[in-house]
Order: structure tokens, then C-alpha cells, then sequence
């Protein structure tokens, strides 16, 4: 399917690997011009020159901690003027709710919550403007059916979700669109760092703690990056403008809930 958005400018936070770097190459196969964030310069730079060899688009990294108020800035001021953000950031520690103080609960909220809304106040004025615009949040399954370790992540993305169903519906009308991609188990460095938790934990081999985990998916199999990068090239394509303000799982089926 043709996207329409070729030649357009997104900037993909966290996209040195992972759902970020799927997200960031369906953009980049789709014509999309990119800014690249990460913390890490070394794979990130290795990242964007895999992407500019394949798909010939061109590529801005910016190595910086997009939760800190100086990485941000830096960010923006590299992306400039863009069409489409994707938003995105690793989620804070398990723990039992005993575990968190109030700190621990603010930079849960400055991470998952406050970031993404902070790169979207700054995007949106310019998406207005030109009367186009794409932002596509990741965010998590846990907004959709909580995840009872997870209780930073919860209370952070929840906070963002509700931030999200507002304003997406005040921006419509301009021809902006804001909606959330909420992934499920996916075979990123994330799921292998959980696998080798619960072979620890348990006393298992790998192959037997991805299988145990496989086995909760109806699916039967963890998503992939580059599966969850088209869902997220889509929604940021020239066909996704009636989608407004929805959380879109992908995640195999694992959310077992009716709507």
C-alpha cells in the first residue's frame, strides 16, 4: 500500500533498536525523511546509517536523553520543522506498591508521561499550521488491562492516555491526528532481558521461559519490530486520518477484553 507520506519529516524517539527502529525504518521504506533519537551514540549512529544505505532517505540523529529538559531541546532544535512524531521511552522499574516513594512516582511521570506530552506541545503548533500532522504515542498494554508490578508504568502511561484523548480531539479539525500504539510481548532486547529474569527465577533453561511466555499470546509467538513499525507507519500515513485519539493494541491477542 502506498502511504502517501513520502518525503515527509518525522522525528522517532528511542529509535536506535527495538519498536523504535521498527517504527523508524517503516518510516523510512514509506520516503520519510527522519530525525533519530537515542541515548546511546554509538548505536544509534549505526542505526541511521543502516537506514540511509537501504532506503536512501535522509537521516539527523541526535544522541540525548529525551527526558531530561536539555535533550529535549536539543532534539527539537535539530528536528526543526516536522510532520510526524513518534513518541517513545523505556518504562520505569517493576515493584510492589510499597516499593515508591514520590520521587520514584515524578521521574515515572517526567519519563512516560510529561516527555511525550512536552515533544507534542512543541510539535503540534507547526502540524497546525500546515493543516497535516501524525503523532503515534508508544506506549503499553498496561493502559488497556494493568499490569500489577508495573504500578509506575500504569500510573505514568494512564496519565498520558488521558492527556492524548483530549487534546486529539481538539486538533482534529486542523487535519492532526494523535493516537497510541500500545505493544504487547515483542522479540526486542526487553522481552530477552525478561525471558532470562524468569529462566533465573525459575530455574530454566531460555527456551523454556520464552515458551512459558509464548504460551500466554493467543497468538502463540512474540510480535515482531518491523510488524510493529508498519502498524505504526500506517497510522502515520495519509489513510489513518480518521483515526482519532484511539489506543490501538498489537499484541497477539493477549488483552483479553471484549472493547
Amino acid at each position: 500500500m502506498e502511504l502517501g507520506i513520502s518525503g515527509k519529516r518525522a522525528l522517532v524517539c528511542a529509535s536506535s533498536k527495538g519498536l523504535g527502529r521498527g517504527c523508524a525504518e517503516a518510516l523510512a521504506a514509506a520516503g520519510v525523511n527522519l530525525v533519530m533519537n537515542a541515548r546511546g551514540a554509538e548505536a544509534l549512529e549505526a542505526t541511521a546509517d543502516a537506514i540511509r544505505s537501504e532506503h536512501g532517505v535522509d537521516v539527523v540523529t541526535v544522541a540525548a536523553d529525551v527526558t531530561t529538559e536539555e535533550g529535549r531541546a536539543a532534539v527539537l532544535e535539530a528536528a526543526g520543522d516536522i510532520d510526524i512524531l513518534v513518541t517513545n521511552a523505556g518504562g520505569p522499574p517493576p515493584g510492589l506498591w510499597s516499593d515508591w516513594n514520590r520521587d520514584d512516582f515524578i521521574a515515572a511521570a517526567d519519563a512516560n508521561m510529561l516527555t511525550p506530552i512536552a515533544l507534542m506541545q512543541a510539535a503540534l503548533p507547526g502540524m497546525i499550521a500546515k493543516g497535516w500532522g501524525r503523532i503515534v504515542n508508544i506506549t503499553s498494554v498496561s493502559v488497556k488491562s494493568p499490569i500489577p508490578q508495573l504500578g509506575l508504568s500504569n500510573t505514568a502511561r494512564a496519565g498520558l492516555t488521558g492527556f492524548v484523548a483530549g487534546t486529539s480531539r481538539q486538533v482534529a479539525e486542523h487535519g492532526v491526528t494523535i493516537n497510541n500504539l500500545l505493544p504487547g510481548i515483542h522479540a526486542t532486547d526487553r522481552a530477552a532481558s525478561l525471558d532470562e529474569g524468569v529462566m533465573k527465577a525459575q530455574g530454566i533453561d531460555l527456551a523454556t521461559a520464552q515458551a512459558q511466555r509464548e504460551a500466554t499470546i493467543p497468538a502463540r509467538r512474540y510480535g515482531t519490530s518491523a510488524e510493529f513499525g508498519a502498524t505504526c507507519a500506517f497510522m502515520c500515513s495519509q489513510h489513518a486520518g480518521f483515526m482519532v485519539g484511539q489506543n490501538i493494541l498489537l499484541d497477539g491477542g493477549a488483552v483479553n477484553a471484549t472493547l
